[in-house]
């Protein structure tokens, strides 16, 4: 019997800007982009819409310092129509309903504060497209993706954050983000 639930997958900020090479790069970002690539190709059909979001900062104020404390500022990163800015090569030619650009003048941190260029917020398109459940993936588990999940959680989905997609800054920054998630009721899972 199907599963009667139409879920959402959101791709959070699978860009180069946080990967190997990137101005805020996180060890085995280019391997989480790799696996959601092979997860999306795997399992489209498990979704009735799938979107991305993408930090596209224009001049997002004290969110980018010369001087970072790297938990409320930041090095320069995701600058909007950069290249590190678009989505990770490995998303190429994958079909995606629609994808949000957060942060161009604040910190950003959730999809949920992402909007299409037509001016639809995540919300919105989600409730437009009848979905009852969500599933976050993407970069990073410690920031994006914990706010975004915790968002969608907020406005009344049930989240999972599928675990082997996604990576946290540090060991010690991702067993709190795990903490903060779990608390908000969000389900911690592996893909598999």
């Amino acid at each position: 019997m199907p599963d009667p639930t139409r879920r959402a997958l959101i791709v959070v900020d699978v860009q180069p800007t946080f990967c190997e090479g990137g101005e805020l790069a996180v060890g085995g970002g280019n391997q989480v982009a790799d696996d959601v690539a092979a997860y999306l190709r795997s399992h489209r059909d498990r979704y009735a819409v799938v979107v991305t979001t993408q930090d596209w900062h224009v001049d997002p104020g004290t969110h980018f310092s010369d001087h970072p404390d790297f938990v409320d500022s930041w090095p320069p990163h995701g600058v909007a129509d950069t290249p590190n800015a678009a989505l990770h090569p490995a998303l190429a030619g994958l079909p995606f309903d629609a994808s949000f650009k957060k942060g161009q003048f604040d910190a950003g941190y959730s999809g949920f504060d992402g909007v299409e260029p037509t001016g639809r917020t995540l919300e919105q398109l989600l409730r437009d497209e009848g979905v009852d459940a969500v599933d976050v993936v993407g970069l990073v588990l410690s920031h994006c993706v914990k706010h975004t999940a915790l968002d969608a959680a907020r406005l009344g989905w049930p989240t999972r954050v599928l675990t082997d997609l996604t990576i946290p800054v540090s060991a010690e920054q991702g067993a709190q983000a795990e903490a903060d998630l779990t608390a908000a009721g969000v389900t911690l899972t592996p893909s598999r």
